[in-house]
């Protein structure tokens, strides 16, 4: 069970991804139902510590709050890609997997993470700035440059900023179940889920006025899950030539109209089969897919299980 949690600092920490973390499992939403975690923050490098933006960090605790924590969490800083690490932390890091617990970086703190060795013969996710770094400092491990974030438990790795929110709520989604991952992203006001294998950074330039987007085809195609729709009906609704609108669908949302429409669905199928007793028929149908074969088909390549033993993993034995 997740309960135990502690983020681990070094010199010049970041701020913000020190505080995706601290957001996630420091805050007490008790008043709402929420979990409460045993959170800490705890030094590598002595009691005080400098930001990356200037300003001093007063710590607690050193390197022994680690060896109580389920989770341990390595926010980015300044300069990871090149320079060393305290020995002491890449112990206790590898203390930490070795018993059970979890580590989770965000951004850069996926050095550190490599450098105790523990994403070797792993993917790992890494900020796009830093993968080409990552790659050649750690040729062991396989790096996902174009991801969010990648799960290879107990190990957990995310790329810049926002995406470090995705992952952390992904582990409580996994621990805890979507309603308390979806509940925390409310009183966060932020998406409640964002696959981690989505794209870091799609170019998407903005429509000159007047000029032709996809941006209400897409609005059309959330709200019709359910219907067969061609290319060129998609293109003839946005005003286009197939070609183009292919063209533009592909610069506008990083993917393909096929690709875009059969994750859409999964995502629905998800939502539907966590939050209703519809039966996996109805489910595909509501879903675009048809029947429950296909429904089955197309799940297990996207989610890695089927929609029955996803139900029963929410929702307990007695709802499958």
């Amino acid at each position: 069970m997740l309960r135990n949690v502690a983020a681990v600092l070094l010199d010049s920490v970041n701020p913000f991804e020190l505080g995706v973390v601290c957001e996630v499992f420091g805050v007490d939403r008790s008043d709402d139902g929420l979990p409460v975690y045993d959170f800490a923050v705890a030094s590598a490098e002595g009691p005080s510590l400098r930001s990356n933006t200037g300003f001093s960090l007063q710590v607690e605790h050193g390197l022994d709050r680690l060896e109580a924590a389920d989770l341990i969490a390595v926010p980015a800083g300044s300069c990871y890609e090149s320079r060393d690490f305290p020995p002491e932390l890449l112990d206790a890091l590898r203390r930490g997997v070795d018993r059970g617990a979890r580590v989770l970086s965000v951004c850069s703190g996926v050095f550190v993470l490599a450098a105790a060795g523990l994403l070797d013969g792993r993917r790992a996710a890494a900020h796009w700035r830093h993968a080409d770094a990552l790659t050649r400092k750690y040729p062991h491990l396989t790096v996902e440059p174009d991801v969010l974030y990648v799960d290879e438990d107990p190990v957990i790795t995310s790329a810049g900023t926002a995406a470090g929110i995705d992952a952390c709520l992904h582990l409580v989604r996994k621990e805890q179940g979507p309603e308390v991952a979806n509940r925390i992203a409310r009183r966060m006001v932020v998406p409640p889920h964002r696959d981690g294998g989505q794209a870091q950074y799609i170019e998407r330039p903005l429509p000159l006025p007047g000029g032709d987007t996809v941006s209400e085809v897409l609005v059309w195609m959330e709200r019709h899950l359910d219907e067969e729709v061609t290319v060129e009906q998609l293109a003839a609704r946005a005003h286009m030539s197939p070609r183009t609108f292919a063209r533009r669908f592909q610069q506008e949302t990083g993917t393909t109209p096929y690709r875009w429409i059969l994750r859409q669905r999964v995502l629905l199928a998800q939502r539907l089969l966590e939050g209703t007793d519809e039966t996996v028929d109805a489910v595909a149908g509501r879903t675009g897919f048809g029947n429950a074969a296909a429904l089955r088909h197309h799940f297990v390549r996207a989610v890695g299980t089927t929609p029955n033993a996803y139900r029963r993993t929410f929702r307990g034995p007695e709802a499958a």
